[in-house]
């Protein structure tokens, strides 16, 4: 997902400038949920009344479960009102109630994890969150579309509108049939098996997802729209965009099936699904969100490609939500305060995907500025943070500030890979995908890859630009002796120590020398608060430049004349 503080950082930029300790490792919060089923299959029912903006909804939930003598299930479920609930084979009723955000159900007996329990509800709910109805637009001057109906799951808002297991760590495969008015076009998860014409002149379009998926990425859009169809492979290319906006869907869609053979050829995995759909809405509060196979998109931003000043980055808008189909979809963080999992390495293939595209200076411009928003959100941010995010359980919060889990995160994952190299990173993120293929994954699982690809230990790199918070500031002050011809630099970290910020990062990097004949470049190893290196230099240099092709950008320096 973009957010659109995120869009509108980035555009004011381009506008503006086109060691943690074990102790302290043992001690972070766990924020994974205890889970006594799985769940292995949603059928999702769902109708409208339109006038009271209700959703009338008939759910089957399919699961296993975990332990023994299972005799009572738990779902979350916020402002659902429950007509039944019944075991779904014998159609034999279930008593339930509701409790708090949670529909409890007690089963017809104890039942064991070799059996399988189906459970039918029959709903209505007004939601307040989950899905948005919003009026067709006519003004002169603007957008012109239909009404719509729409979701947006992340990070919990499924449960306004089906019971379920709202948490990203459980995944399962999701049957939709969405009934909207003849005319109307619905856009689902997964391939559209039939549309069924009713006798109250509606139709049921039935969607069928057949890989599991997190509640967060179920979604619909309803609306009447004009497909512009490409092709990917064999892999069918929807863009759905208001009727008479065609030519503005190609232009700011065009270009996905050239991403799609980029990030199958960095990262060594096949694009994992059967279709890929791109469709813009109205009323969108964030800039994008990349519900699985049918990423939605706010129709400003996408418009705005017609803009020569914003048309880059709807680009990367676009590989944004396209590479959360390797991060974030086929390999999901388990818990939101391993967000980063999914939005840093979505924001970091933005300029993977620029340096493939137009090179290597693009893709750094993009990295500088990932890292000039975190610097400039870090240096007034009172509620610092690290990239796994101890304050997760405050789910509302998630999206409050980005400049940490995107723009950060893009950021030291160009760091990890100028540390232990190309080949090996991406070695690594091919392992990573791969073991966890349509699992769930912690920032350990990254870790475990990245160090078996490499041959090194790197727990002190996760360490302190993943558990910890902050930038490296840094000082140097520089003292020439002429008698030597030697270089004395004293380099000191000033950033503020605190309980997870470090009072020193270690940070292996160049230095180079700006002399009268050239220049020169010697290495540094700086692992200390205070420290003093010395170079024999032919003469005293004009200039010094610590880390000339940054490849630490989350940091600043000042070095004293």
């Amino acid at each position: 997902m973009r957010s659109r503080s995120y869009l509108t950082a980035f555009s004011v930029f381009v506008l503006i400038s086109l060691s943690l300790s074990v102790a302290a490792q043992t001690s972070r919060p766990n924020f994974n949920r205890a889970q006594t089923y799985d769940v292995e299959h949603y059928t999702l029912r769902v109708s409208f009344d339109r006038r009271a903006k209700k959703v009338i909804g008939d759910t089957t939930i399919r699961l296993r479960p975990l332990r023994d003598d299972l005799s009572t299930l738990d779902f979350d479920a916020v402002g659902i009102a429950f007509n039944s609930v019944a075991l779904d084979a014998s159609g034999g009723p279930l008593k339930f109630r509701t409790a708090g955000e949670k529909v409890v159900v007690t089963l017809d007996r104890p039942y064991k994890t070799s059996e399988t329990i189906s459970v039918r509800f029959k709903h209505s709910s007004t939601p307040k969150k989950g899905v948005y109805f919003v009026d067709a637009n006519s003004e002169p001057g603007t957008e012109a579309h239909s009404q719509q109906i729409w979701t947006q799951g992340e990070p919990d808002e499924a449960r306004h509108w089906f019971p379920s297991f709202d948490f990203p760590s459980d995944k399962a495969t999701i049957e939709q049939f969405i009934t909207a008015a003849a005319g109307e076009t619905v856009i689902g998860n997964g391939e559209l098996a039939e549309e069924i014409k009713n006798p109250d002149n509606t139709v049921t379009f039935h969607y069928r997802l057949n890989v599991p998926a997190p509640t967060y990425l179920v979604s619909f859009v309803i609306g009447k729209y004009a497909k512009v169809s490409d092709k990917y492979k064999e892999i069918p290319l929807g863009f759905y965009v208001y009727p008479g906006t065609e030519e503005t869907g190609r232009k700011a869609f065009g270009s996905t099936k050239e991403m799609m053979a980029i990030f199958e050829s960095l990262t060594g995995v096949d694009y994992p699904f059967n279709k890929y759909d791109q469709t813009i809405v109205s009323g969108f509060t964030f800039g994008g969100m990349e519900n699985i196979t049918a990423t939605t998109m706010a129709d400003t931003e996408i418009m705005a490609v017609n803009n020569p000043l914003f048309a880059a980055g709807v680009g990367d808008l676009v590989s944004h939500e396209l590479a959360h189909s390797w991060f974030g979809n086929l390999v999901t963080c388990r818990n939101w305060a391993e967000l980063w999992l999914n939005e840093g390495f979505a924001t970091f293939m933005e300029a993977a995907l620029r340096e493939k595209m137009y090179g290597r200076r693009n893709y750094m411009l993009k990295i500088m500025r990932d890292a000039e928003i975190f610097l400039a959100d870090d240096s007034i941010n009172q509620k610092r943070n690290g990239l796994f995010n101890r304050n997760a359980g405050n789910v509302a919060a998630l999206f409050d500030r980005p400049a940490t889990t995107y723009s950060k995160g893009g950021a030291v994952l160009h760091t990890l890979r100028e540390e232990i190299g190309n080949d090996a990173f991406w070695k690594g993120v091919n392992a990573y995908l791969v073991k966890h293929k349509f699992g769930s994954v912690e920032t350990t699982d990254l870790l475990a890859s990245m160090e078996e690809a490499s041959g090194r230990d790197l727990d002190w790199f996760f360490d302190q630009w993943v558990y910890m918070a902050g930038h490296p500031k840094i000082t140097v002050k520089q003292t020439w002796i002429p008698a030597s011809n030697t270089l004395r630099l004293t380099v000191t970290q000033t950033q503020k120590a605190d309980r997870i910020t470090p009072a020193a990062f270690r940070l292996p990097m160049d230095v180079e020398f700006t002399l009268a004949d050239g220049k020169t470049t010697e290495k540094l190893a700086i692992n200390k608060r205070i420290e003093t290196f010395s170079f024999k230099l032919p003469s005293r240099p004009t200039a010094i430049k610590l880390d000339p092709l940054d490849k630490i950008p989350v940091k600043t320096v000042r070095i004293s004349p």
